[in-house]
């Protein structure tokens, strides 16, 4: 698949994106990336060796696709400052910035634009990320083949049918390392307590993790019953997950899941305005 891209933004995730690509024979010649900061396209250039530029506009000028990878709170303006360059070439738009809707997008873009809005998660960073898309009407095949393409060098990817499903997907992935960063805190801090080293306690917190998320995603079994297959009759196991269930541990992540939700719909209204 060949086409040219060009990324409007260059922090972390753009870079991450970028090494993927580069890293799975993507052609860096293809590829613009526009910054302010000539720190940032420094760094970007030790990534790739792909074009760079203070001008979006100069950016956008050949790209079949575009990826806006700035800051919520900038992309009005950014948008807004790109719309007669995007409907001028009319490119596929794909936003990887949280609560962003694709309507005010194409409000920004002028209209009648081809989008598609992602919602990755930092494991992407370490091309691991999980990371939902929706596409509007305008999205050719090819173009989501396009985005696919694009958001796979990172991590997994699933489409899904409608936008607001991405404020769930934003509450179980998009947030989710933080629980899981906070399941393994509390495990290490209780093996301290229990007479572990600190060093000792976080090493084998962090291995148990990548080995039971291992497990599953290789596994053709729920994860429940995996649960159950570890969780020997009156043993420690048992012992251990019953404190967690009399805890109301399920309920409390549907509390959390639910305020995540809720706090993602409450962002997409405040950022569109």
């Amino acid at each position: 698949m060949s086409f040219t891209m060009a990324f409007i933004g260059g922090g972390n995730m753009a870079s991450s994106i970028i090494g993927g690509l580069v890293a799975s024979g993507f052609d860096a010649g293809a590829i613009w990336a526009a910054d302010p900061s000539a720190e940032s396209l420094s760094r970007l250039q030790q990534v790739a060796p792909v074009n760079t530029t203070s001008d979006n506009s100069a950016a956008v000028a050949a790209a079949d696709v575009v990826v806006l990878a700035v800051k919520p709170q900038i992309m009005k303006a950014v948008a807004e400052g790109l719309a007669a360059d995007v409907q001028a070439r009319k490119p596929l738009i794909i936003s990887i910035a949280a609560g962003i809707e694709v309507a005010s997008l194409q409000h920004w873009l002028g209209g009648n634009q081809a989008i598609v809005r992602t919602m990755p998660n930092t494991p992407a960073l370490v091309r691991a990320g999980a990371t939902g898309l929706f596409a509007n009407g305008e999205v050719s095949d090819e173009q989501r083949r396009q985005a696919a393409t694009i958001m796979q060098a990172v991590g997994s990817v699933r489409w899904f049918d409608t936008e607001a499903a991405l404020d769930a997907v934003t509450a179980v992935s998009g947030s989710g390392p933080a629980y899981f960063f906070l399941v393994m805190e509390a495990m290490q801090s209780a093996g301290e307590k229990l007479g572990l080293s600190a060093d000792d306690a976080k090493a084998l917190t962090l291995q148990t993790a990548l080995g039971a998320a291992t497990m599953a995603l290789q596994s053709d079994v729920e994860p429940d019953e995996l649960r159950r297959r570890v969780t020997s009759p009156n043993g420690t196991t048992e012992r251990a997950i019953g404190e967690l269930e009399q805890g109301g541990l399920r309920n409390i992540f549907e509390q959390a899941l639910t305020a995540a939700r809720d706090r993602s719909i409450e962002l997409s209204r405040e950022l569109g305005d």
